[in-house]
């Protein structure tokens, strides 16, 4: 089987979730003898494909293209979108907040996704997320190819559904409505696909995501951590999706109750800014560390370096993260409102909004070992069975039945 796969980004160099999920399903996808050919909108120096043929969209030496140049990343918000324009050109004063550009961008790689697809040797075509839709698309019209789309995340996930884009909607209304199948990351997206998309639901597939384990371990010497010191993590996107203003409020009750508790805000995003007045505002600024955004090593250095890591989701189609805690042997909190909390049960789980349940769960784990080392023991078997060769067989399956249907409609043509 050969796939022609679209995505936006790949490791290392991916700002979350997706670029992740797309490294892991590709070796997966190797291990079940599946050639990949993944298609990125350019490819930085030192970006590599150990398990799939990488190909970048604007260095085709067959076609001459232009190179795209684009600040867009596959989780952006229209505010997110907007904070990081002005962050590069402050005198801006645009009001389209996603921006015209924005937009282009995806309709050029669509462009250029014909162009691949002619020349390019595959069975199936897989595009991962909204801005490779049109991508994916165009490459069925050409080829005639059958088209599976892949929903990590949809628009009413990272807005909380609070003013979605209508083209985003619209792109991902035609994307899924256009392909042979959509693969949701979970019955949580599934759930949503159907109701604000009106996909049928025999056409959905739920894949869920898996987990690669960790190549880095540290000591306690090497994290600097000191034994009463106690740590509480956030690890994220700093966006209205992931929750972030909930894990403040509830940082502060846990802070006026327990004096030693550090609270570590990884990651980056247009509620940066205000997280970090907020916690000033509340009195909590110096209990309070915001790191940016990390990779690699750094990001298993924080997930081992945390007594407890915490993810309070407003919509989370799946959510990674919390396994890659579970993975580094931390315990984790994770909002019901969540994809993973539906294959996770050795953990704490809440709603999003709570932020006294949120609170009084992060003291149980913080003050009580037994609770703690028991989350970390059956915890430690569960995430065992993460496999990101579970989720490739899956998508094979997939693969298989969308080559067949289609095979079977040229025969009754024939006929």
């Amino acid at each position: 089987m050969k796939v022609l796969m679209f995505g936006w980004e790949f490791p290392p160099f991916n700002k979350g979730g997706l670029g992740t999920a797309c490294y892991g399903l590709t070796r997966g996808l190797k291990n079940k003898n599946v050639e990949v050919t993944f298609v990125v909108p350019r490819a930085p120096k030192g970006i590599t494909g150990k398990y799939v043929n990488l190909l970048s969209a604007n260095d085709l030496s067959k076609f001459t293209f232009k190179e795209i140049i684009s600040p867009l990343t596959p989780y952006m918000t229209q505010e997110e979108y907007h904070h990081m324009i002005l962050s590069h050109s402050p005198s801006s004063k645009d009001n389209n907040l996603y921006g015209k550009d924005l937009f282009s961008e995806v309709e050029r790689y669509a462009q250029k996704a014909s162009l691949i697809a002619t020349n390019t040797e595959y069975d199936v075509i897989h595009a991962h997320d909204w801005l490779t839709y049109k991508a994916g698309i165009a490459a069925k019209r050409v080829s005639g190819k059958p088209l599976v789309v892949h929903m990590h995340a949809t628009e009413f996930d990272r807005t909380g559904g609070n003013g979605i884009n209508q083209y985003v909607y619209d792109i991902e209304r035609e994307g899924m409505h256009a392909a042979d199948k959509v693969i949701a990351v979970s019955n949580f997206t599934k759930n949503k696909v159907i109701e604000h998309y009106g996909v049928p639901p025999e056409k959905i597939e739920v894949v869920h995501n898996a987990v690669d384990f960790p190549e880095n371990t540290f000591s306690n010497e090497e994290l600097g951590l000191k034994e009463k010191e106690k740590v509480v993590l956030f690890l994220g996107r700093i966006t209205l999706q992931k929750g972030p203003e909930y894990f403040l409020y509830a940082a502060k009750m846990v802070a006026d109750y327990m004096d030693n508790v550090t609270f570590v805000v990884a990651g980056s995003g247009d509620m940066q800014p205000f997280l970090i007045n907020k916690a000033a505002e509340l009195g909590i600024a110096d209990r309070m560390l915001f790191t940016g955004f990390l990779r690699g090593r750094d990001i298993d250095r924080a997930y081992q370096m945390a007594d407890l890591y915490v993810m309070p989701s407003v919509s989370e189609p799946f959510g990674i993260t919390p396994l890659e805690a579970m993975r580094n042997n931390t315990p984790v909190l994770i909002s019901n409102q969540s994809g993973v909390s539906e294959v996770i049960n050795h953990c704490l789980k809440v709603d999003f909004w709570d932020i006294h349940d949120i609170a009084s769960k992060m003291v149980s784990v913080l003050e009580h070992k037994e609770l703690q080392e028991t989350l970390l023991e059956f915890g430690g078997r569960e995430i065992k069975k993460f496999s990101w060769d579970i989720p490739a067989e899956k998508c094979l399956n997939v693969y298989n039945n969308v080559v067949s249907t289609q095979k079977q409609q040229f025969q009754r043509i024939a006929i």
